[in-house]
């Protein structure tokens, strides 16, 4: 099922992040790597540190968000399943829960956004997964690249940019693809990579005073290759059925346009961290605003979507709706 078909025929589109990979471990930061190794807890303002170690330093150990939401959307999806039961291969294909339990337990669903205010439809879909081939290919990139990511930034700018990814994403599936039904992280996970791709840019021109600098400065430039490969790798596959496009580019602009005043902070020279504040806030503003204001304004998805078990039923035959009773009001417990 392609979301490019009729727009009468039901969908499940899905954020897949199968095919980005990372060609680091970065495991604990004791391996020893082309480049230096990255290892956490030092000093980055001692000099002698710098200039008689030969290692990256990160600003701490462990990815503990990455960890904790992989572990979180894992639980999730088993709970789907065990609730709701696991569907055929023809009905979802990547071994997971029937499509309406997608919607009933918080996934992209237009008309329940933008007709019933259900806004919190625009970040809880990075809780779910359409089943367990997805789950695998999202967590993966999380515990491995995203994770080395929050090591370097610090969870609360990778929690930042994590979120505010996940709702730029979901306005442009909500946009593109409003009468499918959408689920996954990796819309988030895009805009971790765009967010890291702002890094390469603001930073470029930083001096390189330090044995320090100067391998963070190649850290940097071998990331963006990597990001960037991934990035194109993950476009040229966005358009095959059951993966949501405009999940991963609206994700990977937000996180873009997030980062750059983000990263400008860390800017020595006040003129170019005035310069990059500006031109980011600028430019988020400017995402955010055009986005949500032609979303809530211009948007008119399918009334069928109001009721989705109704909305499968019509398309599979012997559909079952094992979750119908999560979107009862009054008795359905």
């Amino acid at each position: 099922m392609n979301h490019h078909q009729k727009e009468d025929h039901p969908n499940v589109t899905i954020n897949s992040t199968s095919n980005y990979h990372s060609d680091k471990d970065h495991d604990d930061g004791n391996n020893h790597h082309s480049l230096p190794d990255y290892h956490p807890m030092k000093d980055p303002g001692d000099p002698q540190e710098d200039e008689t170690n030969d290692v990256y330093i990160v600003r701490q150990q462990k990815g503990y968000l990455s960890i904790l939401f992989s572990l979180s959307q894992t639980v999730v999806l088993a709970a789907m399943m065990y609730e709701c039961g696991v569907a055929p291969l023809n009905m979802n294909p990547m071994v997971g829960p029937y499509p309406d339990a997608l919607s009933y337990w918080g996934g992209k669903n237009a008309y329940l956004i933008l007709e019933e205010g259900e806004n919190f439809r625009l970040v809880t879909p990075i809780m779910l997964h359409a089943g367990v081939v997805h789950l695998l290919g999202n967590v993966a990139v999380q515990l491995d690249t995203c994770a080395f990511f929050e090591r370097e930034w610090g969870s609360i700018r990778w929690l930042i940019i994590y979120i505010l990814s996940a709702v730029g994403s979901s306005a442009w599936s909500t946009i593109f693809s409003p009468n499918n039904i959408s689920v996954g992280s990796s819309g988030a996970v895009m805009g971790l990579f765009g967010a890291k791709l702002a890094e390469v840019m603001v930073r470029y021109c930083d001096k390189i005073k330090t044995m320090q600098h100067r391998i963070a400065h190649e850290v940097r430039m071998e990331q963006c290759g990597t990001v960037t490969c991934s990035v194109i790798i993950v476009a040229l596959f966005s358009f095959i059925p059951y993966v949501d496009w405009a999940a991963h580019m609206g994700g990977l602009v937000a996180g873009f346009c997030v980062g750059i005043p983000i990263f400008a902070l860390c800017l020595k020279k006040k003129v170019m961290l005035l310069f990059w504040a500006c031109v980011g806030t600028f430019a988020t503003v400017i995402f955010y605003s055009t986005s949500l204001e032609y979303m809530y304004n211009q948007v008119e998805p399918v009334e069928e979507l109001s009721d989705v078990c109704e909305y499968y039923r019509r398309s599979f035959e012997d559909y079952e709706c094992n979750c119908q009773y999560l979107d009862d009001s009054g008795d359905g417990n």
